[in-house]
């Protein structure tokens, strides 16, 4: 497992997306989507709170990840086959054990952590086998656990699959929103973030014109030749 350890999220984001696009394998998905992928990524960010917490680089400013943030915890009116704000802070996916199921997840380890600080149980998930198995657009995002350690709340966040250049930027600043969330019910410090992805992958065709800003057309790193051959923006990839 590769360990990229970061001052910030926004250079986490720009690490991995490099490490990706420099080291990564050529893969088509079972979608058809060509894609550069990696063994398992994992993210150690000591003070996640700290600026700048978005990439210039990335496509999504801060101003439309606050509202990604906010969604996720608060939820939103927007119908999807699936959203996190659901699977963590109400889970059952209709399913029925001698009533319909409804779990906050986030409200267990909150009340966890306030009864036993020293807890490694203060886990939820978002998996609901009998209908992701039918999804077709089923979640990325599998395991939240949180523990209290050295007075602070660290997060520990697994991830299936992750698209590390257009998502993992929104998807790590809304999380440690989701940390401050918990780490303010439970009265204490926000503390270490770690966001492990089993599957980092990026679009390359797909997200061509979302790579120059990172790669800054070549100055930067030099992308594999696959890469550089789809995106076609400087003179390195002319060659």
């Amino acid at each position: 497992m590769k360990l990229i350890r970061a001052p910030t999220l926004s250079r986490a984001h720009e690490l991995v997306v490099r490490y990706i696009l420099e080291k990564g394998y050529y893969l088509k998905t079972e979608n058809g989507e060509e894609t550069m992928e990696t063994d398992e990524i994992c993210i150690s960010v000591d003070h996640p709170f700290e600026a700048p917490m978005v990439s210039p680089a990335s496509r999504f400013k801060e101003a439309f990840l606050k509202e990604y943030a906010n969604n996720l915890i608060h939820g939103s009116d927007a119908v999807f086959e699936y959203d996190y704000h659901g699977r963590l802070f109400d889970w059952g996916c209709g399913l029925a054990f001698g009533g319909e199921v409804h779990q906050d997840q986030i409200q267990y380890i909150i009340d966890k952590l306030k009864e036993n600080p020293e807890s490694r149980r203060a886990v939820a998930v978002t998996w609901c086998p009998p209908v992701d198995a039918k999804l077709a657009d089923c979640p990325c995002l599998q395991l939240v656990q949180c523990a209290v350690r050295n007075g602070k709340l660290d997060m520990k966040i697994v991830f299936r699959s992750n698209d590390m250049l257009s998502a993992a930027g929104s998807n790590m600043y809304a999380l440690v929103y989701l940390q401050k969330f918990i780490a303010d019910a439970v009265g204490i410090e926000v503390g270490k973030y770690t966001h492990i992805s089993l599957i980092p992958h990026v679009y390359f065709k797909r997200d061509a014109a979302d790579i120059p800003p990172f790669c800054a057309k070549g100055a930067e790193f030099t992308p594999q030749i696959e890469v550089c051959r789809v995106c076609g923006m400087c003179a390195k990839s002319k060659r």
